[in-house]
């Protein structure tokens, strides 16, 4: 007689008459008595596996702009993802499970961003990706979350090309479009500012994101009267660069004196642009995607600089009127103490909310397919945001809302669109 032999909580006896010995090769026997050892240790093995599961993590990922001269953008974007989940998990986690998130830095560059993705998705076995940063790197994780059946989820990016009609499963939107944030400049710069359509120039990045964002523009403005494109004068930059001189230069030397100019650029080479202009006696409105990074923008702005507006996809962090924003500047508080309120970490913040909200209406272990149902599934929900936000099969950007900010003594404020008038140099 063998003694019993535990395995996680269950008795096996094993009960051998040594009598069949001689009609076995005592090999023969091991085997069999090693290969029922070995499918008990198994089974054991699995519950254990399984039990430990039970009482596991949620592993999020996260391509960005870590370095680079994006690289706020990025680090504002994982700001407010890592302080929702912390939130979260100092409560108990989502139905016991903490959230973790593995930020990987891509640069703001697309060849970057696929293996970064692969490496999440294959190797980190990611429920999802959260909160990506940039268009041209967003082009390059699309494929690879549609193929890897991954959820692509609230991207810190308004192209068209995340935005498909009907809408890519594993791609899931927060904010408003970049053809919202320009078609809305457009409406005011004409509606209220009186401008002529030809009167409005581009500044764009020479990429994905420059051209989302001029497309949304000039198709605005063809709806506004504008005969062709080519009578507004659209100058380009190169991505990740401050190479900005000759799109200036176009600009100026343009036959009609553009009084705004749509920029769809980055912080860096947006701000460089802007005190050229300056400095070569332009006076347009200088009017910019939320993208640009308000914070950052005004930093290399400065004080002294005017006439500077931005499209903001998410309320101003100052307005503490609003539940998320409250709730944000409490997180701020308590794990971020010497991080300034920021439009793109309060961005992050929200799109956390939304994925975490989504996850307490799981039963059980999510999924990367339960995932995507429970945010389908939300439909008309509330984020604190001031406006209802919306999820389903056919709809999968949450938020259509713009908010427009200005420059102001180093400071982007709220204003409404009908002041622009007397922002516009007649």
């Amino acid at each position: 007689m063998l003694k019993a032999t535990r395995f996680s909580g269950r008795h096996y006896s094993v009960r051998l008459n040594f009598a069949l010995l001689r009609h076995f090769q005592l090999s023969s026997l091991l085997l069999i008595f090693l290969s029922f050892i070995f499918a008990i240790g198994a089974e054991a093995w699995a519950q254990s596996s399984e039990s430990k599961d039970n009482k596991g993590e949620i592993l999020l990922g996260m391509s960005t702009a870590l370095s680079g001269p994006a690289e706020q953008l990025g680090k504002n974007m994982l700001l407010g993802v890592n302080m929702q989940f912390e939130q979260e998990n100092n409560q108990g986690g989502i139905n016991g499970r903490k959230l973790r998130l593995i930020a990987l830095d891509d640069g703001y560059e697309p060849n970057r961003t696929a293996p970064n993705m692969r490496t999440l998705i294959e190797k980190n076995k990611v429920l999802a990706v959260i909160g990506n940063v940039g268009t041209p790197t967003a082009i390059s994780a699309i494929p690879i979350a549609n193929e890897k059946q991954t959820l692509l989820f609230a991207p810190f990016t308004g192209a068209g090309v995340l935005r498909k009609t009907p809408p890519d499963r594993y791609i899931i939107n927060y904010r408003a479009s970049y053809a919202e944030e320009t078609a809305t400049m457009v409406d005011a710069l004409i509606k209220h500012a009186g401008l002529k359509p030809e009167e409005i120039a581009f500044f764009t990045q020479r990429d994905g994101y420059g051209d989302a964002g001029y497309i949304g523009g000039i198709t605005a403005l063809l709806k506004n009267g504008l005969k062709s494109k080519s009578q507004v004068v659209h100058g380009r930059y190169e991505r990740n660069t401050l190479s900005v001189d000759n799109a200036l230069a176009d600009i100026i030397l343009a036959e009609v004196t553009p009084k705004a100019i749509i920029m769809v650029g980055a912080y860096a080479p947006c701000a460089r642009f802007i005190k050229l202009a300056r400095e070569s006696g332009v006076n347009a409105l200088f009017l910019n995607v939320s993208f640009v990074g308000s914070a950052p923008l005004a930093k290399q702005l400065g004080e002294n600089i005017k006439g500077v507006v931005v499209t903001q996809v998410v309320p101003h962090p100052e307005n503490l009127s609003l539940p998320v924003v409250k709730e944000y500047r409490d997180a701020l508080k308590a794990f971020a103490p010497e991080a300034l309120p920021s439009f793109g970490s309060l961005e992050g913040y929200i799109a956390a909310k939304i994925m975490t909200k989504a996850l307490k209406t799981i039963g059980g272990k999510p999924t990367r397919e339960s995932l995507i149902d429970a945010l389908e599934a939300l439909g008309k929900f509330d984020a604190g945001v001031g406006n209802p936000l919306y999820f389903d099969t056919n709809s999968h950007q949450a938020s259509h809302m713009v908010w427009p900010t200005r420059l102001e003594k180093g400071k982007f404020v709220s204003f409404e669109w009908p002041d622009i008038a007397s922002f516009v140099e007649q």
